[in-house]
């Protein structure tokens, strides 16, 4: 796991006063040790949502595709089948941590992918305040984690219904054509979503053509079966 860096000595991170060394400069590069990583990802999780907060090996495969995206590791995402043009689409069953890692993952990088983690409930009832210029805000600009697809109700403005994630996923489509290929994309206008929903239900709750938007700007990455729920 390498990654692009000016550091002249070992990156490292600090979880209550604890200091991690989860890379090392290496030829230009940072080379992450994936084990030291895991070990810090362990105590910031704890030190963000408790002491019950907890990595477990069934999921560390999971972590490792997140891990490599996040850090840009182009080898790596390749050998993953992932692109490092798309975004995240973070499907599993309900409480085995989704949400968690993508507000924790992207602490391990040098230059932090900055993401406004944001639930689709919250989306939904701003809709139902402010109308389509909730549709504006979220999907014509900036990057976001939208929290648990699927879960949102249909918003209403002053008599109008409206499904606000269908909106907001066909906006964000073209501004993932218009924008895939800067180098800046990656930064300021990445998608990124998790969701409880397969892609049968997916297309059952969005429809055909909001999939294939959604399958085309997004890298699938899903929970082991045997997930349990951490709750």
């Amino acid at each position: 796991m390498t990654s692009h860096s000016k550091l002249k000595k070992p990156y490292t991170k600090t979880v209550d006063g604890m200091v991690y060394p989860i890379a090392e400069y290496h030829n230009d590069r940072l080379r992450y040790n994936f084990k030291q990583i895991l070990v810090f990802l362990e105590a910031y999780g704890k030190h963000q949502f408790g002491e019950k907060f907890k990595i477990y090996a069934v999921d560390k495969d999971l972590i490792y595709k997140l891990c490599i995206f996040m850090i840009r590791d182009k080898v790596q995402c390749q050998k993953h089948n992932l692109d490092i043009n798309k975004g995240i689409l973070l499907t599993g069953p309900v409480g085995v941590g989704k949400t968690s890692l993508m507000q924790i993952i992207p602490e391990i990088c040098f230059n932090l992918p900055h993401y406004t983690l944001v639930p689709t409930r919250d989306i939904a009832f701003e809709y139902n305040t402010h109308g389509s210029k909730t549709i504006t805000k979220y999907g014509n600009q900036s990057t976001f984690c939208f929290d648990d697809l699927g879960i949102e109700p249909i918003g209403r403005h002053y008599g109008k219904d409206a499904n606000t994630m269908t909106e907001i996923i066909l906006s964000r489509h073209k501004l993932f054509v218009d924008n895939w290929h800067l180098p800046q994309y990656f930064y300021w206008y990445m998608s990124h979503f998790t969701t409880n929903l397969n892609a049968t239900e997916i297309e059952q709750r969005y429809g055909k053509r909001t999939r294939s938007k959604l399958r085309e700007m997004v890298n699938l990455i899903a929970f082991h079966p045997n997930s349990k729920d951490k709750r």
